[in-house]
């Protein structure tokens, strides 16, 4: 079987689905690997590395023509996909599903992330943890103080102090960055449970007396009453924080408005906000804008991250790769990519299904 891997062609895309070393995984298995020229050139991984580690290059034409199962990142253009081909990638399959009818499509959206053996294969695992590295990196840079505490001979500065909303893979990673870049670092979740999950990262836990367990790991809509409540809390406590990084999502839905305006004008001038869930449907932070940069007339800036993987492409990438290797290895047996609709981990990724492709 031959995998195809195409460059991505998104605004600022840097990532690529398939990298070098994987090649060689794929390899190992029996499989064949064809890749678009300059596919991996955002991520520093050039057409050579590719054909060392066994692929083949090709234009895109041909990648999209000869390929059994393609990976990506993002949907392709789906007027150059073959009747009975393999999609794998974030597809958004609620999008124009009509494109994807004639393909076996499997949406990383849909892979049931609470069953251990699908961790492996969890793109959304992988590129949080990528995104909050990120946040706390560009919180730091932004920033015009220091993170750690600094004893210098003009005298002592003390730390920053860095306020984490969302106990998630990525508000976790970025709790854990900005402790080891030195600051004090305060996390916040609605849901009871993760609590303790924030405390293990060394973080005290900010408690604003509310709490919303959902199902799937994920926290529920809060009511009315309780939003009201939680961002009166949100208010008084947020002004006491240098930097405040915000990682809340609702898969599916708006994300919640976790700092109104209200909370933006108790800061400090020269405080800085980034919000990780910036996005079409709005964002945690009021005013924030997908990948822009705004400043509040008290001085306050808010970055609305946008997409924070394809910012680090080499290590987004080869996240991303592996756990494309994992599903294929998962799926691939004899030779054929075997679909069995009674598996949780196929029967969440299965958006179409035209055949068992060998």
């Amino acid at each position: 079987m031959l995998v195809g891997c195409p460059a991505e062609t998104a605004w600022h895309e840097n990532r690529v689905a398939v990298t070098p070393e994987v090649v060689a995984r794929l390899r190992k298995t029996g499989l064949d690997v064809i890749v678009e020229t300059g596919a991996g050139r955002g991520a520093c991984f050039p057409d050579e590395a590719y054909v060392a580690a066994g692929a083949r290059i090709a234009d895109r034409p041909e990648v999209f023509a000869e390929a059994d199962i393609l990976a990506v990142i993002h949907r392709p253009d789906c007027g150059r996909l073959r009747d009975g081909q393999v999609l794998i990638g974030l597809l958004e399959p609620q999008e124009a599903p009509e494109e994807l009818a004639h393909v076996t499509a499997l949406s990383f959206e849909g892979l049931p992330r609470t069953l251990s053996r699908a961790q492996s294969m969890d793109v959304l695992t992988s590129q949080a943890n990528v995104a909050g590295y990120k946040a706390a990196i560009l919180a730091a840079d932004t920033f015009g103080g220091f993170f750690p505490m600094m004893m210098t001979a003009a005298g002592t500065v003390r730390p920053a102090k860095v306020l984490v909303l969302g106990g998630g893979v990525a508000g976790l990673q970025a709790m854990g960055t900005a402790r080891r870049l030195g600051a004090l670092v305060t996390g916040y979740d609605v849901r009871a449970a993760a609590r303790a999950d924030i405390a293990s990262t060394g973080a005290s836990v900010l408690d604003l007396g509310v709490t919303a367990e959902g199902e799937g790991g994920y926290a529920r809509t809060l009511t009315a009453e309780e939003q009201a409540d939680q961002q009166q809390a949100m208010v008084a406590a947020i002004r006491d924080f240098d930097v405040v990084i915000t990682t809340a999502q609702v898969p599916g839905h708006s994300p919640p408005e976790l700092v109104p305006g209200a909370a933006l004008a108790g800061m400090a001038a020269g405080s800085v906000v980034v919000d990780l869930a910036a996005g079409p449907l709005g964002g945690n932070v009021a005013g924030s804008v997908p990948d822009g940069r705004v400043e509040t007339g008290n001085g306050v800036v808010v970055l609305g991250a946008g997409n924070l993987p394809a910012q680090l492409p080499r290590a987004a990438s080869s996240a991303w790769a592996r756990n494309v290797a994992a599903l294929l290895e998962y799926l691939i047996h004899d030779g054929s990519v075997v679909l069995d609709p009674e598996d949780e981990i196929t029967a969440g990724l299965l958006v179409h299904s035209k055949e068992t492709v060998s």
